[in-house]
């Protein structure tokens, strides 16, 4: 396995220091890698994000593009998307 040599802040060293002595993590490499596979995990979770947000988004312009769109006043506007918001609480109630 390779070895690196990284240089930590104060805090960083007593947080290591901390989660070795309380006996969650054997040794310092353990805290590293354990942090390294939150990292990965987050920018898996952020990719996925972002792609659904580009297929919402290609959606949303393919159904503007085809005529399907609501027009709202500014002064409904909070009213059409709390309606919304509501329709969206009962599909992911009714899916579950």
């Amino acid at each position: 396995m390779p070895t690196r040599n990284v240089v930590l802040s104060d805090h960083q060293q007593e947080l290591v220091e901390a989660l070795v002595q309380s006996g969650r993590y054997q040794n310092a490499s353990e805290v590293l890698r354990d942090g390294l596979r939150l990292i990965e995990e987050r920018e898996r979770i952020g990719e996925a994000k972002l792609k659904a947000l580009k297929q919402a988004a290609r959606q949303g312009w393919a159904d503007v593009s085809a005529g399907r769109y609501t027009d709202v006043a500014d002064d409904q506007l909070e009213d059409f998307v709390g309606q919304l918001g509501r329709r969206a609480a009962k599909l992911a109630k009714t899916a579950s």
